[in-house]
Formats: C-alpha cells, sequence, structure tokens
C-alpha cells in the first residue's frame, strides 16, 4: 500500500546531507520510503496532509529514559543531601530489595515507552535507574519489555543492564563502590542470553545490544568479557563513562588509569562502543582545560558519543564544546536520559550551551544537532537506513505541527520549532511504515489511565529512598519543596 504524506515543511535528504523542502511529500510503501520531493504524479492509497508542520526523519535517542522521573527529585541537592539519594554501605550489605513488583516493573516500562512515541522517538536505545531495584535489571524485565515495545511499534536496541559493583555511601560520608561479582557475572549471562531472545524473535524492531552499567560498577572482568562478547558476536555496547569526576578519581584509584585509557585496554574503544555523556575529557576545565589528545583518540576508535545537553545542563554540566567534538571527526548522536524524553529541548539546551562555552551566537550549531538527533544516531547504530528521507530508507517520520499561534512565526522552521516548541507537539509518528501515533494519540493507549498509573508508581519510588539512606530520612526532608507546604 502506498501512502503519501505532506506537509509545509520537509526535512529531505540529498547529496548526504539534509534539505529542506517546502510543500513536499513522503511516500512510502511497506517499510520503506518510496519518493521524497514535490509533485508526487503517481497513485497512491492512502494520504495524510499535515498543513502547518515539519515532516523530518524519526528522532534516535540512545540514552532514553525507560523508568519513572528521579532527575525531578535528585537535580536539585548539594553534595551532602545528594548522599542521600545513593545506597548506604548498610543497605548495600543487608537491606537490597525491589522497590517494585514484577508487574510494577513492566508498568514502568510501559509507561516511559509512551513517553517516547508521545515525544517522537523513533529508534532508542533505553537507560534505567537501578536505584530501586534489587541490582540490576533481570532477563525476563527485558522479555516483557520488548514485547511491550513491540506492540506500541518502537525501533529498540535493548539488552538488561548488568553490573558487578554499585556506588555507595560510606559511614564517614565518603563515595566508594562495593562488588558483588557474583551478580555480575549472572548479569552478563542475562546480557547474552537476550542477546539471542532478540536473534530468535527475528524481529527488525528488536536488537540485542550489552548495555553495561556506569565503568566504575564493572570489574576488570566483566569489563573485558563484555569486549570480548561484542568482538565476537558484533554486538554494541554502550557504557556510561568520562561522565564525572568522581568517576574519574575512583577508576584511577583502582585501575591507575583513566576512564579513556582503561575502555582501550579492555578493548572496548572501537566503532561497537557508545559512550553517554563523555564530558569529562582533558578539555574539560575541572580536568586540564586543554586538549591533551582525548578527543583524537576517540575520533581514532570510531566509537561514538551520546550528547545529552539537556539532563548535563540540569545536573550542572555541559559539553566542552559540541564543535570541538565535531571537528575532531568523533560521531555525536543524541540522548534525553530524563524526563521529559524532549530531544527538541535537549538541542535548543545544546545549542544555546555552545554559545555560551564559545562567547559568540554563531557557536549554535543547530544543522549539527538535528544531524546529530538523525544521522548521527544512525551511524552508531551501523545503520545508513534510519535518520534520512529517502528513497531506500526505512519509513521512519515524525511530524511537528507549526500550526499554532503560540508557536510564533516562521522564518526556518527547525529554528521555529527549536526557539518556539517542545517535541510535545508531534502530530505523527511512522515506524517502519507503521502508524504508531497520530495526533498524540496511540491506538489501544489509554493516556488518562497512565498518567494517573505513572503518579503511582512515582510515589512509591519517592518513598523508597528512605530506606536506602544512612540516616533514613523521611522523602519529604530528602527532597524539600521548593516553598513550605501548608496542610489544609
Amino acid at each position: 500500500m502506498l501512502t503519501k504524506v505532506t506537509a509545509r515543511y520537509v526535512l529531505g535528504f540529498r547529496n548526504g546531507h539534509h534539505v529542506l523542502l517546502e510543500g513536499a511529500c513522503v511516500v512510502y510503501s511497506g517499510t520503506s520510503i518510496e519518493y521524497v520531493g514535490h509533485d508526487y504524479a503517481g497513485q497512491v492509497d492512502k494520504e495524510r496532509q499535515l498543513g502547518d508542520a515539519l515532516l523530518m526523519p524519526g528522532l534516535i535517542d540512545l540514552d532514553a529514559l525507560t523508568d519513572i522521573d528521579h532527575l525531578i527529585l535528585d537535580s536539585w541537592a548539594g553534595p551532602e543531601q545528594a548522599k542521600g539519594h545513593q545506597w548506604s554501605e548498610d543497605y548495600f550489605r543487608n537491606g537490597r530489595t525491589d522497590v517494585f513488583t514484577a508487574e510494577e516493573r513492566q508498568q514502568v516500562r510501559e509507561y516511559a515507552l509512551i513517553q517516547l512515541v508521545l515525544h517522537g522517538i523513533t529508534t532508542y536505545m533505553p537507560i534505567a535507574s537501578e536505584v530501586h531495584s534489587e541490582w540490576a535489571e533481570p532477563l525476563e524485565e527485558l522479555r516483557g519489555m520488548a514485547e511491550t515495545s513491540r506492540r506500541l511499534g518502537l525501533r529498540a536496541y535493548l539488552g538488561p543492564a548488568y553490573r558487578s559493583g554499585v556506588n555507595v555511601v560510606l559511614e564517614n560520608g565518603e563515595r566508594a563502590v562495593r562488588f558483588d561479582d557474583r551478580r555480575g557475572l549472572e548479569g552478563f549471562a542475562d546480557a547474552m542470553c537476550f542477546v539471542d531472545h532478540a536473534t530468535e524473535l527475528n524481529d527488525p524492531l528488536v536488537n540485542g545490544v550489552l548495555l553495561p552499567c556506569r565503568i566504575e560498577t564493572l570489574d576488570i572482568e566483566l569489563l573485558k568479557a563484555t569486549a570480548a562478547a561484542s568482538e565476537d558476536r558484533d554486538v554494541l555496547v554502550r557504557l556510561h563513562s568520562l561522565q564525572g569526576l568522581v568517576e574519574r578519581e575512583l577508576i584511577m584509584d583502582s585501575h591507575g588509569v583513566t576512564p579513556l585509557e582503561l575502555l582501550d585496554q579492555v578493548g572496548l574503544l572501537n566503532e561497537r562502543l557508545l559512550i553517554p555523556h563523555a564530558t569529562y575529557t582533558d578539555r574539560n576545565p575541572a580536568v586540564f582545560g586543554e586538549d591533551r589528545g582525548d578527543l583524537a583518540r576517540l575520533a581514532a576508535s570510531g566509537a561514538s558519543i551520546i550528547h545529552c545537553p539537556l539532563t548535563s545542563m540540569r545536573y550542572g554540566s555541559a559539553l566542552d564544546s559540541f564543535n570541538a567534538y565535531k571537528a575532531a571527526g568523533i560521531n555525536i548522536s543524541l540522548g534525553t536520559d530524563s524526563f521529559p524524553p524532549d530531544i527538541i529541548r535537549g538541542i535548543d539546551a545544546g545549542v544555546h550551551l555552545a554559545k555560551i562555552l564559545a562567547g559568540t551566537n554563531d557557536a549554535g550549531d543547530v544543522a549539527g544537532y538535528f544531524d546529530a538527533a538523525t544521522l548521527g544516531g544512525a551511524k552508531a547504530l551501523r545503520r545508513p537506513d534510519l535518520g534520512r528521507l529517502e528513497p531506500g530508507a526505512q519509513a521512519d517520520l515524525v511530524a511537528f505541527s507549526l500550526g499554532d499561534i503560540r508557536d510564533g512565526v516562521h522564518e526556518d522552521p527547525l529554528r521555529t520549532l527549536l526557539l518556539n516548541g517542545a517535541a510535545r507537539q508531534a502530530v505523527l509518528s511512522v515506524v517502519a511504515g507503521r502508524t504508531i501515533m497520530a495526533h498524540g494519540l496511540i491506538e489501544g493507549v489509554d493516556l488518562e489511565y497512565w498518567r494517573v498509573k505513572g503518579q503511582e508508581l512515582f510515589d512509591k519510588m519517592r518513598r523508597a529512598y528512605t530506606v536506602r539512606d544512612a540516616r533514613n530520612r523521611p522523602a519529604d526532608e530528602l527532597f524539600p519543596p521548593v516553598y513550605a507546604r501548608l496542610e489544609r
């Protein structure tokens, strides 16, 4: 069946670059795009007119929150307050437990995946907090998540997160990592089982990848096993690293090298590696404040970084700088890593942080950021058929409405969306030729039910911080309100 979608603006692809077409259309059949341009002369079976909208490739989120929002709780705390948001050593030794039941964990996943659909994400790689799990992510949970993802129609790169250690706060208030090597090996075995499971599903929308947790929470043997499995099975690895000074200090104390050097030593630093954040390289002012070769090393390896500008900004850090990493030849993709999964707001944050860091307005590389959200993600996934609207590419597309008076005037639709809008304006999402969202609605999904359910799950998660805190402070003390709340 041929389907034609027409919009005032279409972000097509010509000669290796995105190009803006006005009054154009995209025609697709099955899972593939047949035509992008003006004045399609052939007959179609279905036509959709979007009016004042920007139609573009589906957004690729490679650090997509598939959890209940926690940034709303923990992005405000000072150093002492933040210690209450980590596991205490006593909790690690004696009190570990799952906050949610297995059924509730599946509900958490579904709530999060619905949010991705509503915000124009078509391809995702999940990130979930393990803080409210007994250890990490069990195999069965990811199997269930894969089925939910298939039902909703998203393109997924999945695997259970695993680790051999966890960040804890010691009795003296210092940070450390405590290890349980057996759990690390069990988690790795589950991850490999899921790779096999994804292969057996034989569904192009479910792809198995290795998703170990933060680099400081993996012992050396688990890092090496991950690298060996990635090479042997030719699967991608995403590993959170180069993302903080505490991580850097822990790695240097334990291994005598920097996190980037450790990645290289264990065999992970190659084209199969995706690194979320990557903000603490040598050029970061908190490290050396000058380029001593880290960017060149990253570029030469072929690894991709996953830049999460909105989340980084909310935790008080920034990539220094987008243009420097790009100029070095590093492939940059994007992630959201927190709620909302709004890549448009993320691009807005990144563009303006780049201006501040460089001290000049022209440092805000809007095209570079939109490329990262599409082409950069596709390159990281080794999928040249994603991230672009051209004949032969996958029919993954998203449209954002620009027809509301609150959207303001149109000079360039990308800048209008960026400066005046948000991903909440998504009005159409298509993955592999299937419409998964239209006009803010998802077929078979009761959004009001999930709004209420999401709040219930969040409230339960918030209360559970108390038992993990070394001082067992109540949630209202760990997360004080903006203003004092008066009871009725």
